[in-house]
């Protein structure tokens, strides 16, 4: 019964827009969130965000956060995780539960039937996990299981290796799931530092989707984060970003190497970011276009398919990109990115460039409002990132703005070909470490 939630395109003169009519509520008890009321079927979705995710791990604790989050559900007040499990399922409500290193997501989508008896279980899941020592070893064994299976795989190792690179002992530098010894000593009290630490009401924004009024979002999200403690963890630092130009080689037997690479990148709230986003959308970015896929793949067969992209964290912002070849064309592989990537930097972009990345962009982005869900998500992230309520309506309009002589001048200032550090897993000939 998830309802598709309309969304009007405007075409007129300019881009088409995705109008969405966002009203921003405070709770009574002063927390604030975002709503689209939409009550022609009787369905909402919520999201929660809780900044710092599992970067707020304590010293000698990782993969904390990340463990306490997916026992979220597995048991909580008087229902053991079996109980939580057939209770949800007989609301019709799903709850997801996520840690990333900047946020612990949490999403709900329930029937408005069903809303108050839902919302108490998600709520006794936030307040009162039970942490059963059966339960955290099985989920335990999962995470380890996981891990295990990340060393193994090439793509694993070349990012975890660049983000040591890049970040060294900060937690962007090592992997949110924790190491397997990290793991394997994480106690039950472990979990429950862990879950006062990122879980409170100082760090959260709240948006909704569906059938459900002002009155009623600010009284459930009151009831829902009521009891959470007030403040949790202090922040990381923000954190240089300490890779230099060059390559890093790990060993491992496989025919095809797997190639992280990139410097430093750009903050989401910098003045450039629109022209550094549609920059990226025109070098590296996920449509076929791109000048790198079809010059590493396209005109040279190296590849099949490369990309790049910008990645601003909360703490540290890069510039990346991923490709994978065989062991005998990496050099030549690493030679071609280097050089797109001095190309656009000297060169800049076409006019012609600039006008079909721009069609793509403002084109594609109302189809992303298709449903309440993904609207909502949209819409907590939007505030996590400090964007004005009005963002969905005037997007477009700041990608459009963008001139040639903006994007050309962003790429000479970004993008740095000698700073590039190319990060290879497999055993490519006739390339080495260089530092």
């Amino acid at each position: 019964m998830i309802r598709i939630l309309s969304v009007l395109l405007v075409l007129a003169a300019g881009p088409l827009r995705a109008e969405v009519d966002i009203q921003e509520i405070t709770s009574p008890g002063g927390i604030t969130a975002w709503l689209v009321e939409e009550d022609s079927i009787p369905f909402t979705a919520l999201e929660l965000r809780f900044r710092g995710g599992t970067s707020l791990d304590e010293e000698g604790k990782r993969g904390a956060i990340n463990l306490m989050t997916g026992l979220i559900e597995e048991g909580a007040g008087d229902l053991t995780a079996q109980e939580f499990q057939a209770t949800r399922e007989s609301l019709a409500a799903s709850f997801e539960f996520d840690a990333y290193d900047d946020a612990v997501s949490i999403g709900a989508r329930f029937l408005t039937e069903n809303r108050d008896d839902a919302i108490a279980l998600l709520k006794l899941a936030l307040t009162e996990p039970r942490f059963d020592e059966d339960a955290i070893e099985r989920v335990r064994a999962q995470v380890i299981a996981g891990l295990r299976a990340e060393d193994k795989d090439p793509d694993d190792i070349a990012q975890e290796t660049f983000a040591f690179e890049a970040f060294g002992d900060h937690p962007y530098g090592t992997n949110e799931s924790g190491t397997l010894e990290s793991v394997a000593t994480l106690t039950r009290d472990d979990l429950i530092a862990a879950h006062s630490n990122v879980l409170a009401r100082d760090r959260v924004y709240v948006s909704a989707v569906g059938d459900i009024t002002p009155e009623e979002l600010g009284a459930l999200i009151d009831d829902l984060l009521g009891d959470l403690p007030e403040a949790g963890a202090p922040m990381p630092e923000p954190v240089p970003v300490g890779i230099e130009g060059g390559v890093t080689v790990v060993p491992f037997d496989t025919p095809q190497s797997s190639i992280i690479f990139g410097h430093e990148g750009m903050e989401r709230d910098d003045d450039d970011f629109f022209a550094a986003f549609i920059l990226n959308t025109i070098l590296g970015g996920t449509n076929f276009e791109t000048r790198l896929m079809q010059e590493v793949r396209v005109n040279r067969g190296l590849t099949y398919g490369i990309y790049s992209y910008l990645v601003p964290k909360d703490h540290a912002a890069l510039y990346l990109g991923s490709v994978a070849t065989s062991n005998d064309r990496v050099a030549e592989t690493i030679e071609v990115i280097r050089d797109e990537w001095r190309r656009m930097a000297e060169e800049g972009v076409t006019p012609d460039e600039l006008q079909t990345a721009k069609t793509y962009l403002t084109g594609a982005y109302p189809l992303r409002f298709d449903g309440n869900g993904p609207i909502a998500s949209i819409l907590v992230g939007m505030q996590m990132q400090g964007l004005p309520i009005d963002y969905v309506n005037t997007r477009n309009d700041q990608v459009m703005a963008v001139t040639l002589q903006d994007i050309n001048r962003v790429a000479g200032e970004l993008l740095d070909p000698d700073a590039l550090h190319f990060t290879v897993v497999g055993q490519p000939e006739e390339v080495e470490t260089t530092n």
